[in-house]
């Protein structure tokens, strides 16, 4: 997903206007603001496409209509997302290629979490209306591929590529890649999009059978062939007669079923399990491992011509990790499902996303689909920040967060929001700077050093109050452990 560009504010609100590219700038993302008169003078070179931008409209004293403005930004960029701060009244009579501009409104004093989790939606706009307008070769050419396929990076245009390529080719695929990436869902999609669609998809797992019934469930047996065979059981190669019979983990089958399904694939003929009646088949093969297959024929685990015979047509799945850049998009698709399923609607603001970013990821889209169900039951319907979740997920350090999501998160108890001087605790919450005693410096004040001295205080208040206990010291300031020691290590604050 590409990264946020600059934000425009363009507002006749003076103070309000000051205060968001305050806010802003301490949050550390570009900003440009104006008042209506200057973005009409400055309009072609403000919105000149080298970047990404996202609009927050505020009230104009100018009269001008909405909709001149949004055909001005969409003829600008086509893709721009803009956020209203105003009620504009003639919003209800815009067309919907217009109306859709407008993806959010924001009441102001703004809430920090309603803010970033806005901007969050900014950043999936722009990115849907770039695959839409085929800025992105995303599903526009191989859209018959892409069901449930959710991704736009480089790794997974390169897999929709080889699937466009292979789709419709009846000819043996294996797909190959770590547990959890979704190799299930490409050969349903190859099958979905072959000759063979109308016919069934029949999946195993070669894993998942022990090895002496392996050999019955491809092949069915006849009545009385073995102990328990009260009937006659179709096996998986005639269920899947004329359409795909997809073999998971192939290489966790056994030498002597690799042999007897080499020979169905040579001679596409078969007989059952204690039958001498030959049967034909007609069927398409697809297989998956996480395993390297190469490395077991060389251990000699694995039948080198049955591994050529599979082969025909090889395509990696790349691990989550490889493809970072997916998982905006893949998010919205599981949290989307998990809703359809009857648990909450949850969001993720962007400091959680980017959080996640940094995970590895061993579980790919499995252990992400986990997550994100966990977090569903967890907190329905909720924004979820970087507090909300689990500890193994937690990987940003503090210099990485903003400072207002660390005062939030760890020092709310012992800081009033008042004490967050200066105009960032104006636009955040609402609060007048100069209250409680708190008032902003002629010269200004370099805020994130005096936070850092205000938490360092706070800090070594804490340890003297709990005998430099630093488990009840960290209660006390309501973070973790593991937190405060790093803390104490980035001020240099050594226990008495």
């Amino acid at each position: 997903m590409s990264s946020l560009g600059k934000i425009i504010v363009i507002d006749d609100d003076l103070s309000r206007r000051q205060r968001l590219a305050d806010l802003f700038s301490f949050l550390e993302y570009p900003c440009q603001s104006s008042d209506f008169v200057s973005w009409f003078q400055n309009k072609e070179s403000a919105l000149s496409g080298e970047d990404e931008a996202v609009v927050l409209l505020g009230s104009s004293e100018l009269p001008i209509s909405i909709e001149k403005l949004l055909s001005d930004f969409q003829a600008a960029d086509p893709n721009i997302p803009v956020v209203s701060l105003e009620q504009w009244s003639e919003v209800e009579s815009l067309n919907q290629n217009l109306s859709s501009m407008l993806i959010a409104h924001l009441q102001y004093p703004l809430v920090s979490t309603s803010l970033i989790s806005v901007l969050h939606q900014a950043q999936v706009y722009r990115q849907r209306r770039q695959s839409a307008n085929g800025q992105l070769q995303l599903w526009e050419d191989h859209a018959r591929l892409f069901n449930h396929l959710v991704g736009t990076s480089v790794p997974m245009q390169h897999v929709r590529s080889m699937m466009a390529q292979v789709a419709d080719r009846d000819v043996s695929v294996l797909i190959t890649g770590e547990s959890g990436t979704g190799k299930e869902v490409v050969a349903r999609n190859l099958h979905d999009s072959s000759s063979r669609k109308d016919k069934p998809f029949v999946p195993v797992n070669c894993g998942a059978i022990p090895a002496d019934l392996l050999e019955s469930e491809l092949f069915g047996h006849e009545k009385g062939a073995f102990t328990g065979a009260v009937s006659t059981r179709v096996g998986r190669f005639e269920l899947a007669h004329g359409g795909t019979l997809f073999l998971d983990e192939i290489g966790d089958m056994p030498l002597p079923m690799q042999v007897k399904l080499l020979r169905i694939l040579q001679e596409r003929r078969f007989e059952r399990v204690g039958g001498n009646r030959t049967l034909e088949v007609d069927v398409r093969i697809i297989a998956a491992t996480h395993k390297d297959l190469e490395v077991m024929i060389e251990d000699g685990t694995f039948r080198e011509d049955l591994y050529y015979r599979l082969n025909v047509f090889p395509l990696e799945m790349p691990a989550l990790r490889e493809r970072i850049e997916d998982l905006p998009l893949l998010l919205n698709e599981l949290i989307l499902r998990v809703a359809n399923n009857g648990l909450g609607k949850i969001k993720l603001d962007a400091i959680a996303i980017k959080s996640l970013s940094c995970h590895g990821w061993p579980g790919n889209v499995r252990e992400l689909a986990n997550l994100v169900e966990r977090l569903a039951i967890m907190y329905p319907n909720e924004i979820i920040g970087f507090n909300q979740l689990p500890g193994k997920f937690q990987h940003l350090q503090d210099d990485e967060i903003p400072e207002y999501i660390q005062v939030d998160a760890q020092l709310a108890a012992a800081i009033p929001v008042a004490a967050v001087t200066g105009v960032v605790a104006g636009a955040v919450a609402g609060t007048a700077a100069g209250t409680d005693g708190v008032s902003l410096p002629a010269e200004g004040v370099d805020l994130k050093n005096y936070l850092a001295d205000l938490e360092q205080g706070l800090i070594e208040q804490a340890l003297n109050e709990t005998d430099n206990v630093v488990a009840r010291a960290a209660s006390l300031l309501k973070i973790r452990r593991t937190t405060l020691v790093e803390k104490m290590r980035k001020y240099g604050i050594q226990r008495k």
